[in-house]
């Protein structure tokens, strides 16, 4: 099968120079991360954003989280990033923690459905952080399911669902954690749980007591 690679026994990382050309040029890519497997595009590529959530029939106004490797690739797309938001960043990043933040303009309206906050996410997975790194930009990458079915945590199952609406798809066996991300926000320096996930509210408290 040509736009797929087994990666579940070889950690050969050059082999993701192919699929992150595809993101790069507007094409989807299956991929893993540590929580749930991840259907990605060019987060900076509207055309590619729009692309994904017609294959997702994810509805429009459902925002996209963008998955980053750095600090400095979240400071490239997100302003006004608080110490609180920081003290966070610092202590689950990468994990399995996204953390609303206020979006810089060049990140399309289309991904955060015209909010002026973005999701954002460094995943705890060798895979995933060396392939945004050749692509040079986030990725935008909801789970790898059909909205309103369960996350995609098996590469068989996914490509069912999506057969070849998808470029490439990388396989890395079953997801670690199995559900995703937990979501929070903070506002007026106390965090809100949008989405419960691995990391508990309390663990964030408990950071955020320290500063």
């Amino acid at each position: 099968m040509e736009n797929y690679i087994d990666l579940r026994n070889n950690k050969d990382y050059e082999k993701l120079i192919q699929p992150a050309q595809i993101i790069k040029n507007g094409g989807i890519v299956v991929f893993p991360t540590e929580t749930v497997y991840g259907i990605g595009v060019n987060g900076l590529d509207d055309k590619a954003v729009k692309k994904l959530y017609k294959v997702k029939k994810r509805p429009m106004d459902n925002p996209i989280s963008l998955l980053v490797d750095s600090v400095q690739m979240i400071e490239s797309v997100a302003k006004n990033i608080t110490q609180e938001e920081y003290a966070l960043i610092r202590a689950f990043m990468p994990g399995p923690l996204t953390i609303i933040l206020q979006k810089k303009d060049i990140v399309p309206n289309v991904v955060t459905a015209d909010l002026d906050t973005v999701g954002i996410r460094m995943p705890g997975n060798d895979i995933a952080l060396n392939l945004i790194q050749y692509v040079g930009n986030p990725i935008a990458t909801p789970s790898a399911n059909i909205s309103g079915k369960q996350s995609g945590i098996c590469i068989k199952d996914i490509m069912k669902d999506f057969e070849n609406c998808v470029n490439y798809y990388i396989d890395e066996g079953n997801s670690k954690i199995g559900k995703p991300s937990t979501i929070v926000k903070i506002v007026d320096k106390k965090p809100y749980i949008l989405r419960k996930g691995d990391i508990s509210k309390k663990q964030i408290i408990d950071v955020l007591k320290k500063i």
